[in-house]
């Protein structure tokens, strides 16, 4: 279609049977709009392929020169995980010498899911990088539908479609679990993240390799399973002791779970490490000043951060390129949470 025969708002209107400032309101976002003008005005906009003046500089090249950061967590837990500040600053590095201007979304329900859905249908941003990803979010599938460039922190599972990179979450935990091991432990317990999360699983797998190697009786190893926040880990290191008493180790998902637990057991009477052994994931600042240190398994948050953003700048500038697979490497770090028995 020619630039003198470009759809107008007026165009889009009489398609979708429906008055301009409905369209327009819908353009900007406004909620005073009804669900089935909303979908007949998107629906409009697609088949005529109309571009809104506030972004017709990018007619021609079809390109916004920006790209959203969506995590769908609360703000509370974005704040209180230094693994998000880590991967935002990140991203960050990553575009400082690009024109991408940065949009950080935060998709907390269904409503803010579907804005976010809208947003996305009339190619507000070139790209989506997207964290915290879930087996059942059904924001995966809906933004590789609508053919938008996509990287995920992470994966689904070990199908994933999508371009993503993610730490080597199995073998960090598979060495955190043999290292409570060579400290002599014998009732090596864990506290996993969510199990609807690849990484939760992977870190369950991981610490249960180390535990099958060791031989040791599974009715020694108990699992309690946790949110990644501090107060999971208290309430999943109360759950453990109240399982099983003879605790001497624990391997925690999160350094922010591992200190949650750190407080239980305090609470209790336990000494780390003289009476439990205690190992985290992420090797963030936490585990630095924890009191004892935490021995942590260092993953590189930020390489994670700037590699998703480098994989979807590709993705923008050849959409025909073939996904990518990262897997970074992560390394133990031994402080004094982890003496060995005497």
């Amino acid at each position: 279609m020619g630039a003198q025969h470009r759809p107008t708002i007026k165009t889009v209107a009489a398609r979708a049977g429906v008055g301009r400032t409905t369209v327009s309101r819908v353009i900007n976002g406004s909620e005073l709009v009804s669900d089935e003008a909303k979908a007949a005005v998107l629906a409009a906009i697609a088949e005529l392929n109309y571009v809104p003046n506030s972004v017709a500089r990018g007619l021609v090249t079809r390109r916004t020169n920006s790209i959203a950061l969506v995590i769908p967590e609360a703000e509370s837990k974005v704040g209180a995980e230094p693994y998000f500040s880590a991967v935002i600053r990140g991203v960050s590095a990553a575009l400082r010498d690009t024109r991408t201007q940065l949009q950080l979304v935060l998709v907390r329900d269904r409503d803010e899911r579907d804005q976010l859905t809208g947003h996305v249908a009339e190619r507000r941003v070139d790209g989506v990088l997207l964290l915290s990803v879930r087996r059942h979010d059904p924001l995966p599938d809906i933004l590789e539908h609508l053919g938008l460039p996509t990287v995920l922190a992470g994966r689904r599972d070990a199908d994933e479609s999508l371009s993503y990179a993610c730490s080597d979450n199995l073998g960090g935990a598979r060495e955190a679990g043999r290292h409570l091991v060579a400290c002599g432990r014998t009732t090596i317990a864990t506290i996993t993240g969510p199990l609807d999360m690849e990484v939760g699983r992977s870190r369950l797998r991981g610490w249960q390799d180390a535990m099958d190697e060791a031989g040791l009786a599974v009715e020694d190893c108990p699992v309690a399973t946790a949110d990644f926040t501090e107060e999971g880990g208290m309430a999943a290191m109360r759950s453990l002791l109240e399982r099983n008493p003879r605790i001497d180790a624990v391997f925690a998902a999160s350094d922010v779970m591992a200190v949650g637990a750190m407080l239980e057991l305090r609470r209790q009477g336990r000494r780390v490490p003289d009476d439990v052994a205690l190992v985290g994931f992420d090797d963030s600042y936490i585990a630095r000043y924890a009191y004892p240190p935490l021995t942590s398994v260092r993953q590189p948050v930020e390489e994670l951060g700037s590699t998703i953003t480098r994989i979807l700048l590709a993705e923008i500038a050849d959409p025909g390129a073939g996904h990518t697979h990262r897997v970074l490497p992560t390394e133990l770090v031994v402080r004094e949470s982890t003496a060995p028995r005497r």
